[in-house]
């Protein structure tokens, strides 16, 4: 399903393009979030609902360029590709990391083409280019206004899976985290 865009007061929509997680994968992952919440409550763990590979995150966009980006990004093409799920690791420093991730161990490869080829049409749109290298990984948290080093468990065993789609998301503000709403799909294949 393909929700509409709903434009905030500001008049710039929060957006970024990913592969989502299919479901068997997003209820794994749900339990170790929630026994890591428990464990580091001074981070804001993702709620499983939203968990997903990032391959190009936008910004907040005006309603005329999303929909350029919108258009653009059905002609970006790649095959479906097997992604399987890393190791745990971080962003910042080893003591106050602002990210706790996991990696991405297979699909690595693919999910860098893809994200390079998403450039294009989203340059095209307008959007400034991205000046950070590609990273694949799942975010799983965010630091907190404290953050300390956790000691998390070890991640479990998450099957592989075939991803087979790019999604345009925005993300919507919510209570207690955002919403991130497709706006978008497209197959690969």
């Amino acid at each position: 399903m393909v929700d509409p865009v709903d434009v905030p007061r500001s008049g710039r929509i929060r957006s970024f393009v990913a592969l989502p997680l299919p479901d068997g994968q997003r209820a794994r992952l749900a339990a170790y979030l929630d026994q890591c919440a428990r464990t580091a409550p001074g981070f804001r763990w993702v709620p499983a609902v939203n968990l997903h590979l990032t391959l190009r995150f936008l910004g907040n966009l005006e309603p005329a360029t999303l929909e350029a980006v919108r258009g653009g990004l059905g002609g970006v093409r790649g095959e479906p590709f097997t992604v399987a799920l890393g190791e745990l690791g971080t962003f910042g420093s080893r003591s106050a990391p602002r990210v706790v991730w996991l990696g991405v161990q297979a699909g690595l490869d693919e999910m860098a083409r893809l994200a390079a080829a998403i450039e294009e049409p989203v340059r095209a749109a307008g959007v400034p280019g991205e000046d950070r290298p590609f990273r694949a990984h799942l975010t799983l948290a965010r630091a907190g206004s404290r953050p300390r080093r956790p000691e998390l468990p070890p991640p479990p065993v998450v099957a592989p899976w075939r991803a087979d789609e790019l999604v345009l998301y925005q993300s919507r503000p919510g209570p207690t985290a955002p919403a991130y709403v497709p706006l978008a799909r497209y197959p690969l294949g």
